[in-house]
């Protein structure tokens, strides 16, 4: 086994489980406005096919640092506890989740588990292991999909927070807010 077919099995497996998980989530009782959902997945498009459709290769984006073996065996396992910290919070989410920004049956706010360290903690676990892939890509193609994917998480997160805010109720969610930071354990709240 190499580095590369780590990662590449690594991601595979975690997206063909995430997909396969979908299925197991609650009814959709409303979903988010279009054009705030076409914002960030946009983004996100944009992000995921810098990272990994090849990009680097077709524009000739050479490498900007070697990291290695030893370093490419490190990052490839670094992206395992960010899949992990994505497989926890999804479980913990249960039936809750859902891929677009919606409002489940039953829905409710979630403040344990991975949900007590940060906000969005699927997010958080996926820029973990989307950070460590372009580190060892280390193309610019590969950093500029790492920036827009975090970009995209992050419009896709304060979109799903101002719709749980409405639909959940202010006084709940700015609770939560004000104790639990949004991506980045220990990160900055809104007073």
């Amino acid at each position: 086994m190499t580095p590369s077919l780590l990662f590449r099995l690594a991601w595979g497996l975690w997206a063909l489980s995430w997909v396969a998980a979908a299925f197991w989530s609650a009814p959709t009782v409303k979903r988010a406005p279009v054009p705030g959902r076409l914002l960030y997945a946009g983004v996100l498009a944009a992000g995921i096919v810098l990272l990994f459709s090849g990009t680097s290769a077709w524009l000739h984006a050479g490498r900007l640092w070697h990291v290695g073996d030893n370093g490419a065996w490190l990052l490839a396992l670094l992206t395992i506890p960010g899949f992990l910290f994505t497989w926890w919070a999804r479980l913990h989410l249960g039936r809750l989740w859902s891929g677009w920004v919606a409002r489940k049956e039953g829905h409710t706010i979630v403040d344990t588990g991975p949900y007590a360290i940060v906000r969005h903690p699927i997010y958080t676990g996926l820029l973990a292991a989307i950070l460590c892939t372009a580190i060892a890509q280390a193309t610019l193609p590969a950093l500029a999909g790492f920036a827009l994917i975090a970009l995209g998480l992050w419009l896709k997160a304060r979109l799903e927070e101002q719709f749980l805010r409405q639909e959940l109720g202010p006084e709940a969610y700015d609770s939560y807010r004000r104790r639990v930071p949004m991506l980045l354990p220990f990160g900055p709240r809104p007073s």
